[in-house]
This record gives structure tokens, sequence and C-alpha cells, in this order.
């Protein structure tokens, strides 16, 4: 998948838009070579001739209840840990390793089982495999590209009550199940029909390479051969055992949480001048396991991006305190320093944006206009579909294509599903959101097949998926064409929301076709696999947030354990894009002008100049994430590169293979222990110790407080 972006969701991340700032660092790309087939570039060519003797199941076949079964489960522990990275930091690793691997386990032990007992009637297979990795990663996807971290939680009164703008009850819709379920039903479908007539040209004719897709593909692949399989197991093995000892660990921490700003994650591992500056290790096994799966160059910036605001700028900022700004305003208020925090980081984020957009756009349409060029040397079918070849291709091309081209999906079925969807989205979604008029939804869905398409393509590409900067497009056009005085904010993020899931879900549709192909896997299965995958997110994802909602009373408030900083990041878009430049405070835009171009022209450098030299030099997007939020959970990812790099150095081969397992490990184990910290939460069980760290001088004075008792 995409994250998150951005990532992912493959990374997918949305402060580094979830899905887009991971996906647009090549964080995918760290899976290529651990793919667990232990192959070369040499041997993947006749990966075919070694499945040649195995039968290739029918498209109902790969569609097993036993597949499902696995995928629905998974699907709900990865939601879980996608929600918790959306509600604290918005940085989505990707989770494609993990899905594939723990699906191949779990489904491997069943059939295992069966087949003991005499009773298994149909062998796993890798298209089985295929099946489950697509609808863990379509149903976890939505926990990122379903704006529960961003667009849909900036709706909120909880968010809106920490701006002194747009807090009109036009402008805000809290959170409830009903119809945030409803919502995800509603758009998060319509994208799987919109570039599905375009699947042969984007993966045939225009041999698109969707590194995400291809990885997991030889992930799968490596799998199902004797070696990739031993290798599978010790990687479970091991991420089974991080997994258990970071769950423990959770357990352990929550006893030392009795109180306010209490715990582990609180405490001043610098010094408590740092730690009032956010400079501190907060013992989080999970942002320790991101540091070890995202590149090095994203955990420096993000470290870089903290040093500077936090350290820096924002106490200089401070210092202009009753010149700059009103000294009597609260610590929330967009007119004090807030505000130079929020949209500075929104200006880093939207020039660095920009500059991706054009890059990728502009790759996109020369690719399109060469291979327009060459097309008559490409691959084409006749009048009967049969495949006629206009060049020499490999024997593993020629069996994926004559597989690929047998299960058709009917272009009249994708069309007639688009048209479908997109009316009853286009009736029935002004009823959930008031300010959002039918004719912007049909504007929206006008051009989202185009916006798709270039999405889908630039990802195949480059593996950038811009879902987050089209969802902007959306927030800035409707909330400008809505107007101030009509719930423009609402509409906007209401449209953002409606833009990020066509866009997010067609690109990861045309990577899980990619991924379908390579090991042949039929078109039809992926695509079922796809909209039941969407289906149970549509469910598992608001019922995850809910439990977040519920369980947490201070979920989005800044500083506490759930800040979601994309929340106030995307309503503060919102508001920019229908109040203009008068929102911000004094001196605030010409900051935010230098930031803007300082993030556009920082990428322009590190294209221009040679990959040796561009290697050093940081990544706006990932700088811009600490600004509102500090840079706690960049230490913590600079240790998890400082492990791996020690690691390397020392077994380059062992850290290659079970790497990502031991990260894998420590993000579920992690992630998973929020489930029961929520039913205790609801249950009204509190930790019977607070953990606090005091000063030399309060705690004398806590200490006379406590004997004059």
């Amino acid at each position: 998948m995409g994250i998150s972006e951005d990532t992912k969701p493959n990374p997918q991340s949305d402060a580094y838009e979830g899905e887009e700032m991971v996906e647009a660092t090549g964080l995918r790309q760290r899976n290529i070579p651990n793919s667990s087939n232990g192959e070369s570039d040499d041997q993947a060519l006749t990966v075919e001739q070694a499945f040649e003797s195995k039968p290739i199941p029918g498209w109902r076949e790969q569609l097993t209840f036993r597949a499902f079964f696995v995928a629905f489960f998974l699907a709900v522990l990865f939601s879980v840990i996608v929600m918790k990275l959306s509600l604290t930091t918005g940085i989505i690793p990707s989770l494609n390793v993990a899905a594939g691997l723990l699906g191949f386990f779990f489904t491997r032990m069943w059939t295992v089982a069966l087949e003991k007992w005499g009773m298994l009637k149909q062998p796993f297979t890798r298209q089985e495999n295929t099946v489950i990795q697509t609808a863990v990663v379509a149903a976890y996807g939505l926990a990122f590209s379903g704006g529960f971290g961003n667009y849909l939680f900036a709706m909120s009164s909880r968010v809106a009550e920490q701006a002194t703008e747009a807090n009109d009850p036009r402008d805000i819709k809290d959170p409830k199940l009903s119809w945030m379920i409803g919502f995800m039903f509603l758009v998060s479908f319509i994208g799987l029909f919109a570039l599905v007539p375009l699947r042969k040209i984007m993966i045939i004719d225009y041999k698109l390479i969707y590194p995400s897709g291809t990885a997991t593909a030889y992930l799968i692949n490596g799998f199902h051969t004797p070696e990739g399989a031993k290798l599978a197991m010790k990687q479970v093995k091991l991420l089974g055992k991080f997994f258990a000892g970071t769950f423990l660990w959770g357990f352990f921490q929550w006893f030392y949480t009795g109180g306010d700003d209490c715990g582990f994650l609180y405490f001043p591992t610098l010094g408590l001048k740092a730690y009032n500056n956010r400079f501190y290790f907060d013992f989080s096994p999970t942002y320790v396991g991101v540091g070890m799966i995202c590149p090095y160059i994203v955990n420096i910036s993000v470290l870089l991006g903290g040093i500077l605001s936090w350290g820096l700028m924002w106490p200089l900022i401070n210092n202009k305190k009753g010149e700059w700004y009103s000294a009597s305003l609260s610590n929330t208020s967009l007119h004090g320093l807030q505000g130079y925090k929020v949209f500075i980081s929104v200006a880093l984020i939207l020039g660095d944006g920009l500059y991706n957009f054009v890059k990728v756009l502009s790759h996109t349409f020369l690719s399109l206009y060469s291979a327009w060029k060459i097309k008559s040397k490409l691959p084409i079918t006749d009048d009967a579909g049969n495949v006629v070849f206009a060049e020499t291709i490999s024997f593993d091309d020629k069996r994926r294509i004559e597989h690929f081209l047998k299960g058709q999906i009917p272009k009249k079925f994708a069309l007639g599903g688009y048209v479908c969807l997109a009316i009853i989205s286009i009736v029935t979604l002004p009823h959930i959101f008031k300010p959002l008029k039918w004719y912007y939804i049909l504007v929206a869905y006008l051009f989202a097949p185009i916006l798709a398409f270039c999405n889908a393509y630039g990802c195949g590409l480059t593996d950038w998926s811009l879902i987050s900067t089209y969802g902007k497009l959306a927030i800035f056009t409707i909330g400008a064409w809505a107007g101030k005085g009509d719930g423009g904010v609402l509409a906007g993020l209401a449209a953002c929301g409606v833009m990020m899931t066509i866009v997010a879900t067609a690109a990861d549709l045309m990577q899980d076709f990619k991924t379908g192909y390579l090991t042949l896997a039929s078109p039809r299965s992926m695509f079922v696999s796809q909209i039941i995958g969407t289906a149970m997110g549509c469910v598992i994802s608001p019922c995850v947030f809910w439990l977040f909602y519920k369980a947490f009373s201070d979920l989005g408030l800044s500083g506490s354990e759930y800040p979601v900083p994309y929340g106030i990041v995307f309503r503060n878009m919102a508001i920019l894009g229908v109040d203009g430049f008068g929102s911000l405070p004094h001196n605030c835009l010409k900051l935010c002008i230098g930031f803007f171009f300082a993030g556009f022209f920082i990428n322009l450098l590190r294209d221009l100049v040679p990959k040796k030299v561009s290697q050093f030099i940081p990544i706006p997007m990932a700088m811009a994430i600490p600004f509102y939020l500090g840079p706690y959970f960049a230490i913590d990812m600079c240790v998890g590169s400082l492990i791996l790099f020690i690691w390397e150095k020392i077994n380059k081969l062992q850290a290659d293979q079970f790497g990502p397992a031991v990260a894998s490990g420590m993000i579920c184990g992690d992630g998973l222990w929020t489930l029961p910290q929520s039913i205790l939460a609801l249950a009204k069980v509190n930790p019977p110790i607070c953990m606090k760290f005091l000063s030399r001088k309060m705690n004398v004075k806590v200490d006379n407080f406590i004997s004059s008792l």
C-alpha cells in the first residue's frame, strides 16, 4: 500500500503524510533486498520455471475462507498499529513485510495442521498468499487514508477548540461511529473502479515497476520455495520474540502511569531543561522499530528539524512575546507561538509537496510521451485477445502476461461501477456534511480519475503516492469555493477525504495488480480481495478509532499521549484556504514564505547534485514533522538507526534478512498493547503508581509541603 502517505500502507506517512513521505523517501524500497527469497536478479528471471510444475488455481480457488479469516485478524492488528502511529506522529512505515510474513506463517500453520490430520483439500499457494497480503493492506490502509489522524479528526470540536478561527457549528462535525462507517463505505470503493480498464496498459504495455508491489511479489515468491520457507520461519520466530518482549514492556510501563505526565514516556533522559523543550528518549519500541525501517536520512532529517525548531526557532520567537504577539494569549492560540509552529510546518510541507507533485507529474508525462513514441514495439493483443509479441521476451514475462490477460475485468463493469458509486455518493454525502454541496462532489468525481491516474502512474515509476497533496488541492479549492460563511472549512476537509481515498485506493489496486502479475494471481482475485479488504477496513478502522477516542479523553490535545498533530495542521490548512493569509500572526507570513521556498529548493538541490552528495541533504517534509510535536520521537528513531547501523557493521547479511522482522515485532508488540490499554481505560482501571520526575528544588518544596500536613 501506499503512508503511509503516506506511506503504505508501503510506507505510507502523512506527516510524511503518512503514506506520502515514507514512500517519497524510498522507505518501501528497503524491503526489496529482503524479499526472503535470497534470489539475485538473474535468478528472478527464471522464477516461473521453478514454479512451472505447480498447478495454478483458478481465480475462485484463490479466494479461500482461510485466506480471509487470517486476513481479518491481521487487518485488526495492523489497523491498531497504523491508527496509533497516525494519532501520535503520523509516520507510517511500510508494514508490507510483516503482513506478508505473518500471512504466510499463520496460513502455513493452518495447512500443516490439516495435512497432518489428513483433512487438507487445497494446498497453500503463492496466489492465496497474495490474496491475504492484498486484503490486509487494503484494510489497514484505511486507518491512514480514512483520515482519522488528519482530515476526519480535524472536523471535530476537540481540534476546533484549539483555534480561535472557524468555530462556527457549520464548520464542526464530531466523530460518531455510525456516520464514519457510512462515510468510509461511500468513498472507499469508488477508487477501485477508476483505473481498472487501464491495468493492461500500466502493467504490461508501459511496464511500470511499482517497487513496493514488486518487492511484495518477490517476498511471496520466495516464501514458497524451500529455502524461502525456512528463512521465513526464522524471521517469524524472531518477530515473535520481539513482539512478546515489547508487549510485556508496554504492560510493565503501564503500572507507572497513574497520573498526568507520569511514566517512562516522560523520562527526562537528557535533563529537565532539554525535557521542557521535548528533547528526551521516551522508551517507545514503536519508534525505535520505525527508525530501523526508515532510511537513515529520514531519521536524521527528523532530528535536524527538531533541533532547528525546538532548539532554536521557538525559543527565539518566544522571546518576542509581547512584541510579535500578545503575551496574554494561551498556549493553544493560533495567534501566538502555536500559530508559528503550525503554519511554518504547513509551509514547509506545502513547499516539499509542490516540488514532488511537479516532479512526479512531469516525470509521468515525459514517460507517457516516450512510451507513446515506441508504442509499435510494445506487446499488443489481437481481436481474439491473443498476445502478439513485437519483441523477444523472457519465459517468465510470457507466462505472466498470458495469465494476467486471462482474468479480464469487463470495462463496462468498471465504468458502470464508478458511475453508480459516484451517483450514490453525490446523493448521500451532503446529508452527512451539510456544507458539502452535491456539485462540489460531482466536480471532484469528474477530476478524480485523472488525478488517480497521475498518482498511480507516478507511484509505478517512483513508488511515491502523493495522496495528501491531492487532498490538499481539494481542501484549498473546495474550501475557497464554499466560502467562509457557508461552512467552507468543513466542506474543504470533507472534499479532501473524498479525493484522498480515491487516489489512494486506485494506486493501491495497481500495486496489487503488479504483485498479482508477478505471482500469477488472477486480476479478478486481486480485485475481489481488494474489495473484501476495503470492506473490512471500512468497519475495522472506524471501530479502532472509536476505541481510542473513547478511551483517551485527551486525544487530540497538544502534549498528550495522542496529540493527533495532523488534525490541527489539516484544519488550519482549511482555515487558510477559506480566510486567506489574514489568519496568520505577525511576521508569520514572511517566515512561511521563506520555509515554503526552502522546502522547494532543498528538494531541487537534492535532485541536482550527485547522489553521493544528495544522500547527506535533509528531506524537508521529514524536517517539518517535529515542528509541531517536538523531537522526542526523532531520538527514538535515531536509536533505531544506530542499532541497525551497528548490526550491519557486525553482520550485514543477517541485518538485511532479520532487521525488518525485528523492527516489525517491536512495532506490532507495542502497538497491540494499545488494545488492552484502551480496554482498561474504558473500564476505569487506573494504574497504581505515578512515576514523575522533579527538579531538586521542586522536590524540596514537595517534601516540605508533605511534612507540613
